[in-house]
């Protein structure tokens, strides 16, 4: 009957399939240690083993060839060289599973003590040294940096880590020394290139290559090559986060800088188009050629004044005409109370200059300054180019700062903001007290290119 049981048992697990096969005969955990990558892990663990027996055989042939030592029982000899053995591959071993538990892999490239990266850093050569030395430095045990900024080369040596937890260096006593290295040490490689950097890493014992027959690292030297190799990574990535975040944090400045400008743009005096119209509505019954000339210079007036899109720039030349039909619009409405003269040459014409800026030193000029004063008086139209920058005076021989307008300098604050806002540090506005009387607003913007400068000058 047991014999039947043997025979029925074994007919059904002759039939099983292949992969039920090997799942029946081998446990789990060794069908995942045979798969891919378990003859390189072996091979690793004999390679080790047969190096230390090698070593041990020809230890003995020296000791069993001197003449002079009395050759006792050999057994203890052979017995210690066994269990040290034992204790190499069992070692191997753990080196194997180790770089398992890191990589998730095992290979000849994986296993070996000495480990070499190859790391492209789309940066430039100095901000690639920077980013590889601190790297460096952040690396646990680190110790021994020498950095050579010039050289684009960084060295270190790294000391002993149990990856099993003790964290200090092998005893008198240890077997460490025999099997594993005391320090590893690294090379780190800049070199330049035209818009990016390539890193030469390399991460080995502080020992000869020869010692890598015997001795194992336990993953240490692929541990800091992993580490330095995300930490860069990592680095680049918060890098380009923040270039990213900047852009962003640009283009909504931008578009509030844009948004701002456009309501300072946006400013036509309603009083001044009522009273216009008022005035030419007077002049039609009495004279109606007047009238047609004052509406023909609103219209001027408008067209240059009303918003087109989202435009913030105009030019001089625009600019002064729009102002000069202003300034008829006011001679028509003052009289011979108000006098223009306008000195600007005609290569200054073109230079890109904020809509409505002028306008605003102009309508200062006459609100405050002209309108309120009884006789009246002159306003002055003024450019000039000096070192690279052209410089716009609005002046009048007004009433000045003593005359108590009344003004609340909103007109002059946004100038001042809307230049901030264009020119940054590299536009002003000068508002100072005409000679003998008056006030005298100054402009200077940069020159949009040499040739305008020159020829200005020239002028």
């Amino acid at each position: 009957m047991p014999t039947a049981g043997v025979s029925s048992a074994f007919v059904a697990f002759r039939h099983l399939p292949v992969p039920a096969l090997r799942a029946a005969v081998y446990p789990r955990g060794t069908i995942q240690c045979l798969g891919e990558g378990a003859m390189a892990g072996l091979f690793f663990v004999m390679r080790i083993t047969l190096a230390w027996v090698l070593a041990f055989v020809l230890l003995l042939i020296i000791y069993a060839s001197i003449p002079f030592i009395d050759n006792g029982p050999a057994w203890p000899v052979v017995l210690a060289a066994l269990l040290f053995i034992g204790y190499v591959s069992a070692g191997a071993f753990s080196h194997v599973r180790r770089v398992r538990l890191i990589t998730g892999r095992v290979d000849p490239v994986t296993l070996a003590n000495r480990q070499r990266r190859q790391i492209e850093i789309p940066l430039g050569a100095s901000e690639a040294f920077a980013l590889v030395d601190a790297a460096v430095r952040e690396l646990p045990g680190v110790e021994e940096i020498q950095s050579a900024r010039d050289s684009l080369q960084v060295r270190a040596k790294v000391g002993y880590s149990d990856p099993y937890g003790r964290q200090r260096p092998p005893g008198r006593f240890s077997l460490i020394p025999w099997l594993g290295f005391r320090r590893n040490q690294l090379l780190a490689t800049i070199t330049p290139g035209t818009e990016s950097s390539s890193l030469s890493l390399i991460c080995e014992p502080e020992s000869g290559a020869w010692t890598d027959w015997l001795k194992i690292d336990h993953g240490a030297n692929l541990e800091h090559a992993d580490a330095i190799s995300r930490a860069i990574s990592r680095r680049i990535a918060e890098s380009r986060r923040a270039e990213q975040d900047s852009a962003r944090q640009i283009a909504t400045d931008k578009e509030v800088a844009q948004a701002r400008l456009s309501l300072l743009h946006a400013q036509i005096e309603p009083h001044f188009l009522y009273n216009t119209l008022t005035s030419a509505q007077l002049l039609t019954r009495t004279d109606a050629a007047r009238a047609d000339e004052m509406l023909g210079h609103l219209i001027t007036y408008l067209r240059r004044s009303l918003p087109r899109g989202e435009e913030v720039w105009s030019t001089l030349g625009e600019e002064l005409e729009r102002a000069r039909a202003y300034l008829e619009i006011m001679k028509i409405r003052m009289g011979p109370r108000l006098t223009l003269q306008v000195d600007v040459p005609a290569a200054l014409l073109p230079l890109p200059l904020p809509a409505m800026m002028l306008q605003t030193l102009v309508e200062n000029a006459i609100k405050h300054g002209l309108e309120p004063q009884s006789g009246g008086g002159t306003i002055w139209l003024l450019a000039r180019v000096m070192e690279g920058q052209v410089s716009i005076t609005v002046a009048d021989d007004g009433r000045g700062f003593a005359g108590g307008t009344g003004g609340t300098g909103i007109g002059l604050s946004n100038v001042r903001e809307r230049l901030r806002l264009l020119y940054g540090a590299h536009a002003t506005l000068a508002v100072v007290s005409n000679f003998p009387k008056g006030v005298a607003a100054t402009l200077s913007v940069p020159a949009a290119t040499l040739p305008i400068a020159e020829e200005a000058s020239r002028a």
